[in-house]
């Protein structure tokens, strides 16, 4: 019997960053399908532009850097990046502000701070954001759900849209835009209308947006896909839901018809998502187990509150951002103890 002797390490290494970057592909999936189903074929077009457009600015920032182009590219965080905002934003984006969102979270938000690893904040989160706050009518002009929709864009008629603005013979923006549930809710409720009243809209689904809530259960299976996979770990996810889902249970029985069910606010708009897939990001979230927690259920809050009081009726991507600065002084405060060393420090 012969042993083969070789230098260490003996084990060998599995997370290579391709390979969570497809893990993580592989969990948006499900959500991107039921995206796709519910809004149109503008999800699947959004994808393909905002990766082209990823790729190609990436690949010009690194040469003009004097840095190797293919295991930067080959490495798929540009991919990641451009999936995650694309499937954030309306599915009738001007392609000419996806150029632009990629162009702020590919060289401002990553490359010009040193590339992957080196970014203080989520590229794609932080595009969504800029976009929102410079273009924010383009950025909540959503389409209505399929079973809601008078007319359902083709794959022909999305691309028209998406690249010259014009609409199908005959529409307008009024037969073929709607708000989403979380805008709804939030603008009737500043009616003063109570739940039960908003309850009775055809947006409103079983226990949250209609189509929406399909879509958050989607990027839920993808979620626990990646945990099972190990590709992220509970602690931010489950702190940032129970967060939520608390304040949220908490506001409901105080006053029912003025504060809707938890479940409508963790199957609406982008709570599943940012919980698993965004929140969850390994540069720019805490690292500790302890300051994950905190992290996570800071976020949870955060979306709450803005979602309530604040400007916007969807929250995730101000909540992951604000934290994100944060996410550096919550690591200094929650390091474990050193074995052999006092908790204080020096």
């Amino acid at each position: 019997m012969s042993i083969s002797i070789a230098s260490s390490p003996h084990v060998a290494r599995v997370n290579r960053v391709d390979r969570v970057m497809l893990q993580v592909l592989a969990g948006l999936a499900p959500g991107v399908l039921a995206l796709t189903v519910f809004f149109g074929w503008g999800v699947l077009i959004n994808i393909a532009l905002a990766v082209v457009f990823a790729v190609l600015i990436e690949t010009a920032f690194l040469l003009a850097r004097r840095r190797p182009v293919l295991p930067a590219i080959g490495d798929l965080s540009a991919v990641v990046t451009a999936v995650l905002f694309a499937i954030s934003v309306p599915p009738a984006l001007p392609w000419w502000l996806t150029l632009l969102g990629m162009l702020f979270a590919i060289a401002l938000v990553k490359q010009l701070y040193g590339g992957l690893g080196y970014n203080p904040f989520n590229p794609a989160m932080a595009a969504y954001v800029f976009l929102l706050v410079s273009w924010p009518v383009p950025m909540t002009t959503w389409l209505p759900p399929a079973m809601l929709a008078e007319h359902a864009l083709s794959f022909g008629e999305s691309l028209q849209l998406i690249v010259s603005g014009a609409l199908p013979t005959g529409l307008d923006w009024d037969a073929i835009s709607a708000a989403t549930p979380l805008d709804a809710m939030r603008t009737q409720l500043d009616e003063h209308l109570s739940i039960e009243v908003i309850r009775q809209s055809p947006l409103w689904g079983l226990v949250g947006g209609r189509g929406w809530e399909w879509v958050g259960v989607a990027f839920l299976l993808g979620g626990l896909y990646l945990l099972w996979r190990r590709t992220i770990t509970w602690h931010i996810p489950l702190a940032m839901l129970a967060s939520l889902g608390a304040l949220a249970t908490l506001f409901w029985a105080i006053d029912p018809q003025s504060h809707p069910s938890p479940f409508f606010h963790l199957f609406s708009g982008a709570a599943m998502l940012g919980a698993f897939f965004i929140a969850t990001d390994p540069v720019t979230a805490s690292t500790t187990r302890r300051g994950q927690l905190i992290y996570g259920a800071i976020i949870g809050a955060t979306v709450f509150v803005i979602r309530t009081w604040g400007g916007y009726p969807d929250a995730v991507a101000f909540a992951v951002l604000l934290m994100n600065i944060a996410a550096p002084t919550i690591d200094y405060y929650t390091q474990p103890r050193a074995f052999g060393h006092s908790r204080g420090r020096t």
